[in-house]
This record gives structure tokens, sequence and C-alpha cells, in this order.
């Protein structure tokens, strides 16, 4: 046994010493999404699936951990449980102004890295719930998300805006984006908040499913939140996107991005920036979202935050700054 034990050990340190820098030296990171079934957690298995394609070369191995989504994103970072998250464009900002949900603990050290896609205030119904605009929501159940996601803190806004409150539904539920399909479908609610990109499986499966359609969120209220938050736009869903939804729907939302914390090393930002921008044609395939993003689009718009040291390092490198 001694003999077996003695020659597993020098095995063991042969093996170290014949191995790469990168394989001795290992690092781990981990990008905090939302549910699996949102665009937020391909957008994370997209980068690191890039990023793992060269981990014997840099030594850093990328997974993707399903969260609650922007909120909760941003606290682990502030936490030290994630090194990266994808968060909306006005969550990322409450973070670092010390607004809203974060104004009892703002995040001075949360750093950008780059934007993501448009992410539309995407509202389904029940096609027999009748529903033409949001406020048709009165009295009927509605889904508002679960704490800490992107959807729950833009209807947190949302509401007082155009003078709704909760209680103005007859039942609000916190279900998560995997289950606010099926409850809607199976005639449990009659109404659901999603701040997504497009196209979303998630809407595709409702829109298909149960003839789910599509909710505009217009009005002076809806305006006044885009002419006071600078994060904030105007945005349509085409019509013929989705099934049983012909015309175009006419909404408001942010946009989605990669951040990180200024605790994380320059040498780990900058190697997930030249993942993807070094692979960017294969990044923009692997999700029908991505297909209209453009580089010198993603280093400035929607980012609230400033951009992590070892993100402006490539992006100098290139030109781009």
């Amino acid at each position: 046994m001694k003999k077996f034990t003695a020659l597993a050990a020098s095995l063991a340190i042969i093996g170290t010493l014949g191995a790469t820098p990168a394989q001795a030296q290992q690092k781990f990171v981990t990008i905090g999404t939302g549910g699996v079934t949102g665009v937020y957690y391909a957008a994370g298995g997209a980068i690191c699936r890039l990023m793992n394609k060269d981990r014997a070369k840099h030594g850093i191995r990328c997974s993707v951990e399903s969260t609650g989504g922007s909120v909760y994103n941003v606290n682990t970072i502030k936490g030290g449980e994630l090194d990266f998250g994808v968060s909306q464009s006005d969550v990322q900002f409450n973070a670092v102004k010390g607004l809203n949900q974060f104004k009892d603990a703002p995040m001075s050290d949360l750093r950008a890295v780059f934007a993501l896609h448009p992410e539309p205030l995407t509202i389904a119904s029940r096609k027999e719930a009748n529903v033409a605009k949001f406020e048709d929501f009165k009295g009927k159940r509605f889904n508002i998300g679960v704490p800490g996601s992107g959807q729950r803190a833009t209807m947190e806004v949302l509401l007082p805006a155009i003078n709704m409150k909760n209680a103005d539904f007859s039942l609000v539920s916190e279900l998560k984006p995997d289950e606010h399909g099926a409850a809607l479908c199976d005639n449990k609610i009659d109404g659901f908040a999603f701040v997504v990109g497009h196209p979303a499986a998630n809407i595709q499966d409702v829109t298909t499913t149960c003839g789910a359609k599509l909710v505009n969120v217009t009005g002076a209220g809806v305006d006044k939140l885009i002419a006071t938050y600078p994060y904030y736009a105007k945005a349509t869903i085409p019509g013929g996107m989705y099934a049983n939804n012909p015309n175009d729907t006419t909404t408001f939302g942010v946009v989605a991005s990669i951040v990180s914390s200024a605790k994380v090393s320059d040498e780990v930002v900058y190697t997930l920036v030249k993942s993807v921008f070094e692979n960017f044609d294969e990044f923009k395939k692997l999700h029908p979202a991505f297909g209209n993003l453009d580089p010198k689009t993603m280093i400035k718009d929607g980012l609230s935050a400033p951009l992590h040291n070892g993100a402006v390092k490539y992006y100098k490198e290139k030109g781009w700054m």
C-alpha cells in the first residue's frame, strides 16, 4: 500500500510538472443569467462556449448559472459569488447610483463589460382575457415576476407611472419565467410581464400553444418614464414574429448587458471580451436576438456603469476607443 501511495504521488507530481501553465493555474469564472428559457441564459451559454474553446491557452474555465435575473446578479456579484452577470440597463443604473432596490446598498464598484440586445417590456395575455392595453388588466390575475428579476424592477416603476398598483389586480403572482407560460395557458393567470430580447422561446411557446396576445404598453405615463430615465427607450416587437400576433406591439424597454466588478481581474475580463469579439460572427449565430449586434454600439449603449479596465484594454487595442 505504501509503495502504491508513493507511486501515485510521484505520478501526480510528474503530471503537474508536465502540465501547461494554463492547466496548472486554471481559474474558474461563473456568469449569472436568468431563467433557463430566457435569452440571458442563452447569452451566458454563448459567452462561456466561446471562452472555453481556448481554455487550454488562457487557463480560464467558464460556467453558467441560472438565477433570478438582473437584481440578483448584481447583488451576487457584489457579494463575490459571481464574476459576471447579465443585467438590464436600468438595474445597472440604480445599482451604481444607489436608487430604488439599491438605495440601502449601492454598488460603486459595479463595472460594465459590453451591451447585448434590446429588451422590450413584453406583456402577454390570455386571448380570452380581452386585454387591448395594459390598464385592462385591472381586476385580473397578473404575474409581476420574482423579486430580484428585471421584469419585477420594471413593473415597480411602470405601475406608479400609469396610476396603478398591485392592489388593482385580483391576484398578483411571483412566478419564474419558466413557470409563467404554463400558468397562462392553464388559466391560472391572465397575463405576465417579461423583459426579454426577441425572438424569445418563452414568448413563442405561449403564442403558439394557447394563442396568447401581446399587449401594447403606451400612454402619457410611459412617455414620461422614457423622458425621465435615460436607460429607457420606445421599442417595437414586429408583427408576425409570433403566431397569432400579426400586428406590431408598441412598448418600451431597456438594454441587456454583461456586468462585473472592479474586483474581478483585468486579465479575466479581457479574456472574456476577447473570446466574444474574436469569434463575433459565431457569437451572433448562437441566438437570433444577437443577429443585429454591432461591436461599436455594444461598448456604449445601455452601459450605466463605468467600463471595466480589462474591457477598455481590448477596445483600445481594436481602435474602438
